[in-house]
């Protein structure tokens, strides 16, 4: 059973007048034209149909136990009060109606001040995405975000004295950015325990200033290799203070005409499996060390939980094959098991005896 669905509206690039070199929205979103309340509405429409039975209520026959509705694409809160009400008042009607159970849209910190949250409240908003992208105020700057770190603070404060759940979104290899200051603000928003975060690589984008400045030599993207390295020591930091992560990376879907749109090597279609796939070879290695270490010819059976089965395996298996070069005396398997948590992961050495003993990371 999928247990919790999101009905995506996009209102692209409206409530954001501001232009941050790494945006072109259009592009971001796959939708140019202007989104109203009555299409908002169609597109619930359409989605409930494929999210609860036939007739029409949600029961003990539905496919989700949470639907959510989430406006994505601009900064909400930077649409005036009257197109906020009018999206709102029409998620709030399924609601009330028990069609769906959450309300959930994305922001600037710049865009939350006491009368936006007094209207978020009204019409019982659940969820606020900020997206903060940096705590580093020169990269913040460098990247034109028009706000600084504090303003981050100020928001989230407020944010929690209304009592709204929060996410935070942060992006990797900005201009100006490094290794550190990517793990400084994983840290920053650790500390301030957001229920959800979301890490963005860079992306060089058609038709942004980003572009400009990647044809003018000025900014250089990330690698792949590095883009994954601070993306899985950023992943660790929110993982380990129990922040849930919903997204690592933009899918291919997010982007249209990738043939032109995407400039550098750092866009992967599966970049939250190369990352989750590195962590898992990292957590997976030292259990097989300590094997080795003890008894160099034996039958292994490394375990994950089914969600985390693939990262285990490695992106076209390249864990797999690493583990087996690099342990060539060990008959390694490969199995699910829901008992274990999410990122973790136990190796099970048996003997020709039948015996067995267990280690887990």
């Amino acid at each position: 059973m999928k247990k919790h669905a999101i009905i995506p509206v996009f209102i692209p690039h409206k409530g954001c007048p501001n232009d941050c070199v790494f945006c072109n929205q259009r592009k971001i979103t796959a939708r140019t034209d202007d989104v109203s309340a009555e299409d908002a509405r169609e597109v619930i429409d359409t989605w409930l149909t494929t999210l609860r039975p036939s007739s029409g209520s949600r029961s003990s026959g539905e496919a989700c136990s949470t639907v959510e509705v989430a406006f994505y694409g601009g900064s909400f809160t930077g649409l005036s009060i009257e197109e906020q009400s009018g999206f709102l008042s029409v998620a709030n009607e399924y609601k009330q109606k028990g069609l769906i159970d959450k309300i959930h849209l994305s922001t600037r910190p710049d865009y939350i001040d006491r009368d936006i949250l007094d209207n978020l409240r009204a019409y019982s908003v659940d969820t606020v995405e900020l997206g903060v992208q940096s705590f580093d105020d020169e990269v913040l700057r460098r990247s034109g975000r028009g706000h600084d770190s504090a303003c981050v603070y100020r928001a989230v404060s407020l944010l929690k004295e209304y009592g709204f759940e929060f996410g935070i979104q942060l992006m990797i290899g900005l201009p100006g950015d490094s290794a550190e200051s990517c793990i400084m603000s994983a840290r920053k928003t650790a500390e301030l325990e957001p229920s959800l975060a979301r890490l963005y690589p860079t992306i060089v984008l058609d038709d942004t200033k980003l572009y400009d400045m990647y044809v003018c030599g000025q900014y250089s993207p990330l690698t792949r290799e590095e883009a994954v390295y601070r993306t899985k020591e950023m992943y660790r930091i929110l993982d380990d203070a129990g922040i849930t992560i919903m997204r690592v990376g933009l899918k291919s879907t997010d982007i249209i005409g990738e043939g032109g749109a995407v400039n550098g090597g750092t866009y992967h279609p599966a970049f939250r499996q190369l990352v989750e796939g590195e962590i898992a070879k990292e957590r997976i290695e030292p259990l097989l060390t300590d094997i080795a270490a003890a008894d160099s010819h034996c039958s292994v059976t490394v375990r994950s939980c089914n969600r985390w089965f693939s990262a285990m395996i490695g992106h076209h298996a390249c864990n797999r094959l690493y583990f087996s070069e690099r342990f060539p005396s060990l008959n390694i398997r490969y199995k699910a098991d829901d008992t274990l948590p999410p990122g973790r992961f136990s190796a099970e050495i048996t003997y020709s005896s039948g015996h067995q003993d267990d280690a887990g990371s």
